[in-house]
């Protein structure tokens, strides 16, 4: 009966396989980083697009924390996802070696929302152009930001946050956390090191953001080994609930990460504030892209489409902390708060807001645009800035953490030992069992 059985499963997933495919056809895969979507806007555009196309779609949604892990299943082919959401350094790669579709912007009854698009991101999307193929038909801006400074004014003053040198200030031992992200440290470092060049006129902000010449990269390491002391970790996410909990003062962060710690502590009485230093920093964006393993690129488009609608921008917004690129003047509109300064925001969304009173984290000033640069793609020197990255993070690991990771991995090795020696023993005795019914 058993071999009958199997006979039958294996004739019933044979015939399965057709269907399957075809169900492929009617899923869209989404690559996404971690906490950066109203995830109820998920199922909002499987009826959405249902309505706009007459067609079924079901989302598949899955996440990242960094974007060479999403690139790395990309470059292998392994994976046939629809939408990722890479940031521009990497969009400039795989604009490069060949791995993103056009987005088809064709969407019949639909409006086009993707022109709600600030023609700010529009030209530094641009800047990653390549022979025959312009930035801005593979890929749409999803949010952006700056690197800065999240500081509790409690132990660290509005001055002294005016400059990157802060970070190297024995006062603050043991109390700064760091972004584990190479990219975005590489750039505010070698513009402090070589701040007098950029004073002089002798080099540009950009030039120095994408300066991964050896003598660059080993200003870098220095600066960062220098300030080691200082720094009590390398964090992705925790250093924003870290610095609520003024456990850090000082937060080498993203500019999204710092509107959402700054709203969570003043819950608890506690007082964040955002700097970006005198010396300069990164602007930064994501976007969307549909990689060439892509099965449903029409509902893909869609999609990109769909989160570029002003209404969809604002719930992204309201959830996630982080800007969009919408510059629609509903979004404009609904971000106008009178009891905030006035700021600069007329390369943004136009001369008539270049005195609106936003929120100046998440729409940073015009002067705070013009001392950050966009990052690129190093290419092949990417190896030398990882390598140098992890030589910074591994000198980390002193004697006390070199024990305790030897322990947590004897302990793991230990247990799967155990596992396999107890399931062994249980195949064992129904093996002797069956012997004995024999």
């Amino acid at each position: 009966m058993k071999r009958y059985i199997s006979l039958y499963l294996i004739i019933f997933i044979l015939l399965s396989v057709p269907a399957l495919a075809a169900d492929r056809e009617h899923t869209l895969k989404v690559y996404n980083w971690a906490d950066y979507i109203d995830e109820s806007l998920l199922d909002e555009f499987e009826v959405w697009y249902k309505e706009q196309t007459g067609e079924e779609v079901e989302i598949i949604y899955q996440l990242f924390d960094i974007n060479e892990v999403m690139l790395a299943k990309i470059e292998k082919g392994h994976e046939d996802f629809d939408v990722v959401c890479p940031s521009e350094y990497i969009i400039d790669r795989m604009l490069a070696n060949d791995m993103l579709l056009p987005i088809n912007r064709d969407f019949g009854k639909t409006p086009d929302y993707i022109k709600n698009v600030s023609p700010y991101v529009l030209e530094q999307f641009a800047k990653l152009d390549k022979p025959g193929k312009r930035a801005n038909d593979y890929s749409v801006g999803y949010m952006w930001g700056t690197t800065g400074i999240l500081y509790n004014p409690k132990f660290v003053t509005d001055d002294e946050v005016k400059s990157w040198g802060i970070i190297w200030d024995k006062r603050f031992e043991g109390k700064i956390l760091v972004k584990d992200a190479y990219r975005d440290i590489y750039g505010p470092m070698i513009m402090y090191g070589r701040y007098q060049d950029i004073l002089s006129g002798n080099v540009t902000r950009e030039q120095l953001m994408n300066d991964s010449s050896d003598e660059a990269i080993a200003t870098v390491e220095k600066l960062l080994k220098d300030a080691k002391k200082n720094i009590a970790g390398w964090e992705v996410d925790f250093g924003k609930e870290m610095m609520t909990k003024e456990k850090a003062y000082i937060n080498v962060s993203w500019s999204g990460d710092a509107v959402w710690a700054i709203e969570e502590a003043a819950a608890v009485n506690v007082e964040l504030r955002y700097y970006v230093p005198q010396e300069g920093s990164n602007v930064w964006f994501d976007g969307w892209v549909i990689p060439k393993y892509a099965v449903n690129t029409k509902a893909a488009a869609y999609f990109i489409n769909f989160m570029c609608m002003p209404e969809n921008a604002l719930r992204n917004m309201d959830e996630i902390g982080y800007v969009s690129v919408i510059a629609a003047p509903e979004v404009l509109e609904a971000k106008i708060n009178p009891e905030l300064a006035h700021i600069d925001l007329s390369y943004f969304f136009g001369p008539e807001a270049d005195s609106v009173q936003v929120d100046g984290i998440q729409y940073p000033d015009k002067s705070v645009i013009e001392r950050a640069a966009l990052m690129r793609d190093c290419g092949s020197r990417t190896k030398n800035m990882l390598e140098m990255w992890s030589r910074v993070k591994g000198d980390n690991l002193d004697v006390r953490g070199l024990i305790l990771v030897i322990i947590l991995f004897t302990a793991l090795t230990a247990w799967a030992i155990y596992n396999k020696v107890k399931a062994y023993k249980k195949n064992s005795r129904k093996r002797k069992k069956r012997r004995r019914r024999k």
